[in-house]
């Protein structure tokens, strides 16, 4: 009965949060919005710099080992998941509907089945001065570089070097910037 009562009581947190977070990132990026949004995240363990902008639809969960430095631009419908771990430096530009994941399901072995076969988290680390074009994948254990530019529709599975443009689906060198 307890742990009845303690699943119930977890699953109406949940509920709650997604809820407060529904409406609360549904909001447009008015500064007086975005203090409210921070604050939210704030207080899942969220560290944020000065001067970020955050644009509705906007998706953070769960909050936690998330660290968004100065002057940063999250996009319309940009999604991370921090399980694993987010840092994202100055002066990123984060583009439309954009996914940073840092938490995966394992494989299970053929046979067994998915919804209890675990979770990997990974760090995924974002340097400043970067652009991430929109509808961008960023898969879990990803290092963008400083300065580097990610082009539109990208999936970046693999470690991006500073001043470099990655671009397709898995996301490889085009060239580095002038």
């Amino acid at each position: 009965m307890l742990k009845l009562l303690r699943e119930s009581f977890k699953s109406f947190l949940v509920i709650t949060y997604e809820f407060v977070m529904s409406i609360v990132f549904s909001l447009p990026r008015y500064r007086t919005f975005g203090l409210l949004k921070i604050s939210l995240l704030s207080i899942m363990g969220a560290k944020f710099g000065r001067g970020v902008v955050i644009y509705p639809g906007v998706w953070i969960t769960p909050g936690r080992n998330l660290v968004v430095n100065d002057k940063v631009d999250l996009a319309k419908d940009v999604l991370i998941t921090t399980s694993g771990g987010v840092e994202i430096g100055e002066r990123a530009l984060i583009g439309y509907r954009t996914q940073i994941i840092s938490a995966n399901h394992s494989i299970p072995k053929k046979g067994e089945p998915f919804p209890i076969s675990g979770d990997q988290y990974a760090k995924v680390t974002i340097g400043s001065d970067t652009w991430i074009g929109a509808n961008c994948v960023i898969t879990p254990g990803v290092t963008i570089g400083k300065g580097a530019v990610i082009a539109a529709g990208s999936v970046v599975t693999k470690d991006v070097p500073e001043n470099s443009i990655f671009g397709g689906v898995p996301a490889k060198l085009i060239k580095y910037r002038e």
